[in-house]
């Protein structure tokens, strides 16, 4: 009798307590200024051991800390200072996703289900094309990767600043419909076949929707259309015989400067970024994996991070920034980002994020680098990281008795 009480009791608790896990795949929305931004987002774990990611194409964003209490689901993303709040009820979960463009976002979401048949006649739209703007940055062509499998697409804009993480989608009704949200630069692009073989773009985030339209790079040589920016000739100095001169505080208020000890007849890479920025989320692992390869044989790497004036009284989210990348590299404050020009008046055209100066061992600055193509942009995201490796190996094989 004692028994069947026992497992009578166990089984009036299993529902309850299954109503209470998230685990498992969600269909998620944004919503904030009236547009909304789908999305997926997956969840594991229970009670205070609850993380969650979400996706830029196969990377996962995880979790920092994370927790499930009598159905009110907290996640905080301390990378990027952010929270999501949710409240569990009746198997959806709504709450807030903040802070977005320093705002507060309104987040749903429901276990995922299949998603509807797409249309199986899409058209072939795989591969590079470019899009005609005039950036206030000065560039006048971006590039659009697209991957497809069938009516299944990934695609990213490639801009002098990087890329704009995998929107993914599929073909219904005419149209690609792609989305994507990443912890940051949420999206939404439609891509519409126009009957003269060029693409019909509608970005929208939470700031705007623009429209824009997308040709084959030969078709757009043919027309005579201007190319992409070239990352490596965007940014540059004034006199690359004189040192790139920085003079800044590390975390711990400890100045750094390029003269120190540490510094002289080696390698040094430094890096313009800044914690709040996608383009240098995606940059930070590739940097600390190269260090790691290389700091012996004389490669130092300095990060002067542009942070907004909470985070240079309390580096909170640059600490976890470190912590999720594995940085072992000096990274210091730099100041503001609209001090970036003031803080190193060597520079010219640098408003990009990231931007990366080259210097050899002489103290000279040998190539600037602006933006960063994450793996988002595919074969563009391997050729730089290629094309980086191969010249930090060729500066570290110059002469090693050059003095500064």
């Amino acid at each position: 009798m004692r028994n069947k009480l026992w497992i009578a009791a166990l089984l009036a608790i299993a529902p309850a307590a299954f109503a209470q896990s998230v685990a498992g795949l969600w269909d998620a929305t944004l919503t904030l200024n009236d547009v909304q931004i789908p999305f997926r987002i997956e969840f594991a774990g229970e009670g205070s051991s609850v993380k969650g990611w979400f996706f830029n194409g196969d990377e996962k964003v995880v979790s920092t800390a994370g927790k499930l209490e009598n159905g009110a689901l907290v996640l905080n993303f301390e990378q990027y200072a952010t929270k999501l709040e949710a409240t569990l009820k009746d198997g959806q979960l709504e709450g807030q996703y903040s802070p977005v463009s320093k705002k507060v976002a309104v987040f749903h979401a429901t276990r995922a289900v299949a998603t509807p048949a797409a249309d199986a006649q899409a058209p072939a739209i795989n591969g590079d094309w470019e899009i005609g703007v005039k950036s206030p940055k000065g560039e006048l062509a971006w590039r659009l990767i697209v991957r497809q499998s069938g009516p299944e697409v990934s695609a990213a804009i490639l801009r002098v600043d990087g890329d704009t993480g995998s929107l993914t989608g599929r073909y219904r009704d005419g149209k690609f419909v792609l989305s994507h949200f990443s912890a940051a630069r949420p999206g939404l692009m439609e891509l519409k076949p126009a009957s003269d073989g060029t693409l019909d773009v509608t970005l929208t985030n939470f700031k705007e929707t623009t429209q824009y339209k997308a040709t084959r790079p030969a078709e757009a040589r043919a027309k005579g259309l201007p190319e992409p920016t070239d990352p490596s000739q965007h940014t540059r100095v004034k006199d690359p015989s004189e040192p790139l001169r920085f003079n800044f505080p590390d975390l711990n208020g400890r100045l750094v400067s390029n003269t120190d000890a540490r510094f002289q007849g080696k390698v040094v890479i430094v890096n313009v970024t800044g914690s709040w920025c996608p383009n240098c989320h995606d940059e930070a692992p590739f940097l600390a994996a190269l260090y790691r390869k290389y700091r012996d044989e004389g490669l130092e790497i300095v990060a002067l991070s542009f942070e907004e004036a909470d985070q240079l009284k309390d580096p909170t989210r640059v600490r976890a920034f470190i912590k999720q990348y594995g940085i072992e590299y000096t990274v210091l404050l730099g100041g503001e980002p609209a001090e970036v020009r003031d803080k190193l008046p060597q520079t010219v055209n640098l408003n990009t994020w990231p931007a990366t100066f080259f210097v050899g061992r002489d103290g000279r600055v040998r190539a600037v680098h602006a933006g960063y193509a994450g793996a988002a942009s595919g074969d563009a995201h391997r050729q730089l990281k290629e094309e980086i490796t191969a010249l930090v190996e060729k500066l570290l094989a110059e002469n090693q008795t050059s003095s500064r």
